[in-house]
């Protein structure tokens, strides 16, 4: 029963928790503090019931909407995909109307969320005078991995528990309580590629285990989806002196050196604020530094992963969280999140403030630890 805690397998994971970021006051679900974990249905369906449960009875009772006011309902989790859906879940509890347009989606990783958001919108777009929420979580009652495959094992020390309710509105009569206005969604997926389509998948070992391998290339593959992404990004977002310093460094080194680097585009100039995946600080500090970003710009990331841990797809909004809690989201700044998913595939928002927000701090998810953060280098080991 106990054979996948032998001391190599306990001195890895050690290894991994240690040096992934994380705090100890991140949350695992009740199925997990077994020993060994209860990696069943029953105990999933139970995890569910307890992350989206209370965010949708929150993004409720924040806007003033009764369940029948919602109009379309998307539900997104990567590894659980029970029957009745997990948007029928929510359906059958919150008694939503009958004709309430509904979905889940599966297997979509880590971008699930900034997907579901680019769905919700081209829904909006066919839908008039709508209301759209995206439930995004992650459980993890049933992706317990049992076996002893290192690159497979990683999956067991890096996730934790958490779910985020965002609201999507065409409606006239929220304008002025809207937080956000979405400005561009840009998707791009490498699944063409079986290097990127290989480096993070679902597998059985040898043993018959199933789990989640991470291969070596991935943090390579990661690159390369996030480069094509952000070319498209850039070239509807950029200034023009950007773009042309961009262009004159691929015609330079094509033609002229090639030893020269091509030039890195400065999003800062159009961006204020990031959310960037937090599966890990070398992926958080590789994507900054090819975005040319400081401390600062990539804090948000690195708190939630020290204080939240990596919550797949629902990150993004924790790490909005945190920038409200700080009240440095001002009116007409511009926010950029990036999603990053097995596939792999890529979704970058960028949404505009459009109203003043204050008093994050002592009502959000940060209430209780805001003034904590951020901590320094090293304090989370970077």
């Amino acid at each position: 029963m106990f054979d996948f805690l032998d001391q190599e397998s306990v001195d890895f994971t050690s290894k991994i928790l240690s040096s992934s970021g994380q705090s100890e006051q991140t949350y695992i679900p009740p199925s997990m503090h077994f020993i060994p974990p209860k990696a069943d249905h029953i105990e999933a369906i139970d995890e569910t019931h307890m992350v989206l449960f209370p965010v949708f009875k929150d993004l409720l009772s924040k806007t003033n909407l009764s369940p029948l006011d919602i109009d379309i309902l998307i539900v997104n989790c990567s590894g659980f995909c029970p029957s009745p859906s997990l948007s029928s879940i929510i359906v059958n509890k919150f008694k939503l109307k009958d004709d309430v347009k509904s979905f889940s989606i599966g297997g979509m990783g880590c971008s699930a969320s900034a997907l579901c958001i680019d769905m919700a919108q081209n829904l909006l777009k066919v839908h008039k005078n709508s209301n759209a929420v995206i439930l995004s979580t992650e459980i993890l009652s049933n992706g317990w991995y049992a076996g002893k495959v290192k690159s497979m094992m990683v999956l067991n020390c890096v996730f934790r528990m958490g779910s985020a309710a965002i609201l999507l509105t065409n409606k006239t009569e929220f304008k002025n309580n809207a937080k956000y206005k979405l400005l561009l969604s840009i998707r791009t997926q490498r699944a063409f590629d079986d290097k990127a389509y290989n480096s993070a998948l679902r597998e059985e070992d040898l043993s018959g285990l199933t789990g989640v391998n991470f291969r070596r290339d991935l943090l390579q593959a990661v690159g390369e989806t996030l480069r094509s992404n952000l070319f498209i990004l850039g070239s509807s977002i950029l200034p023009v002196t950007e773009k042309i310093w961009y262009a004159f460094s691929l015609i330079r080194k094509r033609y002229m050196d090639k030893s020269v680097n091509i030039y890195i585009p400065n999003f800062m100039k159009v961006i204020n604020h990031f959310c960037l995946p937090t599966s890990g600080k070398p992926l958080i500090r590789e994507i900054g530094k090819g975005l040319k970003l400081g401390e600062r710009e990539m804090e948000a990331a690195l708190m939630t992963l020290n204080r939240f841990g990596n919550q797949s797809s629902s990150s993004l909004w924790y790490e909005l969280a945190y920038m409200e809690a700080k009240e440095r989201v001002k009116k007409g700044e511009k926010v950029l999140q990036i999603g990053l998913g097995s596939g792999l595939k890529c979704t970058s928002l960028v949404w505009e403030c459009i109203r003043p927000i204050v008093g994050e701090g002592k009502r959000g998810l940060w209430c209780d630890c805001i003034d904590d953060y951020p901590l320094s280098k090293s304090d989370i080991g970077c």
